[in-house]
């Protein structure tokens, strides 16, 4: 028999070490260095899978063009932007955020703009709006070298993963129509808001405690799927379009006033109001709703007829009408 302390350690039972050969770190291409491979037939599918409107105005690079200097008028989006949630037109908080840190679309990575359209439409499924102090609570933009933003977060598990390959040459141009920052710019870092803790972050979602909030953050992918971006872009617009006919409505009252003076015109708005939405002025009289009785009254009739209308006292003390 052999020796047994030979047997417990045999050296021809060790592996041969591996000499340490240091990895070679490929270095990401430069923004200005590619050309686009996106090609005008890509449009056709683009269109079709990610629900392009019909008056997005798109352009193919030319052999001189780059990502980080799009042409006048136009912003860059690379392919992966659009499969990490960004949809046409883009959602007024993305916009919002972009501003605020001074970047354009196409500096987002897709861990970015997939975290960012994520807690976007996580809050808004929650009855909230994401603010940017929320995101920065939440993680931390940061830049590299060549200007590309990037998320991380230390206290949260936000997974995402873009498996595509040659994702750098797949960009073209979007007719900027949003006010959209063009050129790359530099990332203005947003604070951390020591006001906002994980307690506050919990009471704004709605949330019961800390294991929702990380379960809603690690499978937060789930977020970007074509169901809730639809909900989120149709509440979008619907939000939009309020806002142009309030805007409308303001514009016409005030010119109204203008021209008529201001009992003619505020009676003008009355009507315009329960004409539009139909909703019940408690003392408003079917003429006054019509406008006849208005047509030809003075000042002192016309003032009867407004305090009428809201069921105003004419010995009324506090209220005054001029």
């Amino acid at each position: 028999m052999g020796d047994p302390a030979s047997s417990k350690n045999p050296s021809g039972d060790r592996p041969a070490q591996r000499s340490e050969v240091p990895k070679r770190t490929q270095k990401a291409p430069k923004a200005d260095d590619v050309i686009s491979t996106v090609t005008a037939d890509s449009f056709i599918s683009f269109r079709k899978k990610f629900h392009f409107p019909n008056d997005l105005v798109m352009k193919v690079s030319a052999r001189t063009d780059r990502a980080c200097f799009p042409p006048p008028g136009y912003v860059t989006v690379y392919e992966f932007s659009l499969r990490a949630g960004l949809r046409f037109p883009p959602s007024s908080k993305l916009i919002d955020i972009l501003t605020i840190c001074g970047v354009c679309l196409s500096q987002f990575s897709y861990r970015v703009m997939s975290i960012v359209m994520g807690l976007i439409v996580l809050f808004r499924d929650r009855g909230v709006v994401l603010s940017s102090e929320c995101l920065s609570r939440m993680g931390r933009l940061f830049s590299d070298a060549q200007g590309r933003i990037s998320f991380r977060s230390k206290w949260l598990d936000i997974r995402t993963r873009d498996p595509s390959k040659g994702w750098i040459s797949n960009f073209f141009y979007v007719q900027n129509d949003w006010g959209l920052q063009e050129k790359w710019g530099k990332l203005k870092e947003l604070p951390i808001p020591l006001h906002i803790g994980a307690e506050d972050l919990l009471r704004i979602l709605k949330l019961p405690d800390l294991d929702a909030l990380y379960y809603e953050v690690c499978y937060l992918s789930r977020y970007i799927d074509e169901e809730y971006l639809f909900k989120i872009i149709i509440e979008d617009h619907i939000q939009e379009a309020r806002s142009h006919i309030y805007d409308v409505d303001v514009k016409a009252l005030e010119a109204e006033c203008a021209d008529d003076g201001f009992i003619m015109g505020f009676m003008k708005g009355v009507r315009t109001v329960h004409r539009k939405t139909g909703a019940e002025i408690e003392g408003l009289t079917p003429s006054q709703a019509s406008g006849d009785a208005s047509s030809d009254s003075g000042d002192e009739e016309l003032e009867s007829e407004l305090q009428r209308a809201f069921a105003l006292e004419e010995d009324e003390d506090d209220v005054e009408i001029l």
